[in-house]
């Protein structure tokens, strides 16, 4: 079975899904003239602007579901793994792709607002790849060919949320806390499952007000704990600059074997944890309250740059500084290229190379705090993953008209993901992140030749967007002047209420405010 999973993953990750996923974050930069380094004081002003509704959850509480569906496993343990099987090369790849996938996080998160429709029995805001690859051309006759694909995109997505991506994360927490504490994987397994199932039952409301207080409190925690190693280890940091760019382009002696290895393990690892062109942070972002698409969109766009370039870049640079790495040819485990010289015998790639680097500061110490940064950076990851897999059932039955149908199956998804958390805790370690990788690459291959497809909008609402900002004005979408078709959420004109609801402007319709403006 283990061989049959690497077969499969190899062919969804082939070389040519690495270099498309680059490719189109090269594209989008150019087509929207790096947005996301051009509008980067609009990316954190917009995270903390904005409030919530009855029907959608504030930028920020959108911006924590992002984030707590990318901050995972794949930061801490998926980041050594990089290390192990790219050499530290992987991490400039790490880099690069997250600066280019922010471009595309805004595109594929544009689409998810700019489509996004109210849950009927919820109210709650829905949307995602499913919505927008269905209704984008809902008005041509290429309809019912791209409602296959929505249809498609949905089924994946569930079936990848619910049965393969958890058990990467809870296995994650289990071994950390076998490793520090040396407990059974069961009882982790039990205490997620508890806890899991009191959160989802409580929908978006719940699992939004979740993320929001504890991904920020551990990611900063970690962040703080981090930044304390790298100080101690302050000196060898030019060095460990100067080995991760040599190392990317063969220039280094001892890692020059791996440099495709590291473009490929740099750019897999890069996309597992930042997520950008995944089609996963348009379910997040669709679920938000916000006056404009863009908006959210640029929000979006960040959450890359907070997963990659800090939390995961925090990650990479504790464990070269104080050389707790060996680096290997092939997947196996052999033979060895390279190393740090500091990480004991015996010590597998994944957390115990963290766990080591935080041992530098107080011996005994690493595992504990990677044990707990693990068990709430994978648990919210979980609650992300179980969110995206309701949506996408949603999207399946909204035309259904038989309630105790869909709350029945809905009751089955839940606990398809509680028996998936289980089987990922207590089973290997290797099987589990080969089948999040499969989850992972081919949800990446449906959404990114999905909005390859239909990126006009996007680009309208982008120019909407940028034409009321040079005009001075705090960005408020107006059907009327830049019409989309299918995106009825937004020809209701609710969105303009609140608007004006929360600013105390009147807005014209017609495309300018009647009293006043607002720099936003």
């Amino acid at each position: 079975m283990s061989e049959l999973i690497g077969t499969l993953n190899d062919l969804v990750w082939s070389p040519v899904l690495v270099y498309l996923c680059l490719g189109v974050g090269v594209f989008f930069t150019i087509r929207t003239k790096a947005i996301q380094i051009r509008r980067i004081g609009d990316i954190f002003v917009y995270m903390f602007t904005g409030k919530g509704s009855s029907s959608g959850v504030s930028s920020f509480q959108a911006l924590a579901v992002s984030l707590s569906g990318r901050v995972g496993t794949g930061n801490i343990a998926g980041v050594a793994t990089a290390i192990a099987l790219g050499g530290p090369g992987a991490v400039f790849w790490m880099w690069t792709v997250a600066l280019l996938g922010a471009s595309t996080s805004f595109v594929e998160s544009t689409l998810g607002q700019i489509y996004k429709e109210r849950d009927r029995d919820t109210g709650e805001y829905r949307g995602g790849p499913a919505y927008y690859l269905a209704k984008a051309y809902a008005h041509t006759k290429a309809k019912g060919l791209f409602q296959l694909y929505g249809a498609v995109f949905a089924c994946v997505t569930i079936f990848a949320m619910s049965s393969l991506l958890p058990g990467v994360q809870a296995n994650g927490i289990s071994s950390a806390m076998a490793n520090a504490w040396g407990l059974e994987p069961w009882i982790p397994a039990v205490g997620i499952v508890i806890v899991l199932g009191f959160i989802i039952i409580g929908g978006i409301k719940r699992i939004a007000n979740f993320a929001s207080i504890v991904v920020p409190f551990m990611a900063v925690i970690y962040i703080i704990g981090a930044i304390i190693v790298v100080i101690i280890n302050a000196s060898a940091i030019p060095e460990v600059v100067s080995l991760i760019v040599s190392s990317a382009f063969g220039q280094d002696a001892a890692f020059g074997a791996v440099v495709g290895e590291a473009v490929a393990w740099g750019v897999k690892r890069g996309i597992y944890s930042n997520e950008a062109g995944q089609g996963t942070g348009p379910h997040a972002a669709a679920a938000s309250e916000v006056s404009h698409p863009a908006k959210q969109g640029l929000v979006q766009a960040g959450a890359v740059y907070i997963d990659t370039l800090l939390v995961c870049s925090a990650t990479a640079f504790m464990i070269l500084s104080t050389g707790m790495y060996r680096v290997y040819e092939g997947e196996d485990g052999g033979p060895l290229v390279g190393e740090g010289g500091h990480l004991p015998e015996g010590v597998e790639a994944g957390p115990g190379y963290v766990q080591n680097s935080f041992d530098t500061i107080v011996p005994g110490l690493g595992a504990s705090f990677i044990a707990i940064s693990l068990a709430f950076f994978a648990f919210t990851t979980i609650v992300a993953y179980y969110y995206m897999a309701e949506t996408n059932l949603s999207y399946l039955l909204r035309n259904s008209r038989n309630a105790l149908l869909r709350n029945v199956l809905m009751r089955l998804l839940q606990l398809a993901i509680l028996v998936a958390v289980v089987i990922g805790a207590v089973g290997g370690a290797g099987d589990a992140w080969t089948l999040g990788d499969i989850g992972v690459g081919l949800m990446a291959w449906l959404n990114i030749i999905g909005i390859l497809l239909i990126q006009g909008p996007a680009f309208k609402i982008l120019k909407d967007f940028e034409a009321q900002r040079k005009a001075g004005k705090d960005p408020v979408y107006i059907p009327e002047t830049c019409p989309i078709p299918g995106a009825e959420h937004w020809e209701s004109g609710l969105h303009i209420e609140a608007h004006e609801e929360a600013t105390g402007q009147k807005i014209d319709r017609r495309g300018s405010e009647a009293a006043g403006s607002h720099r936003g």
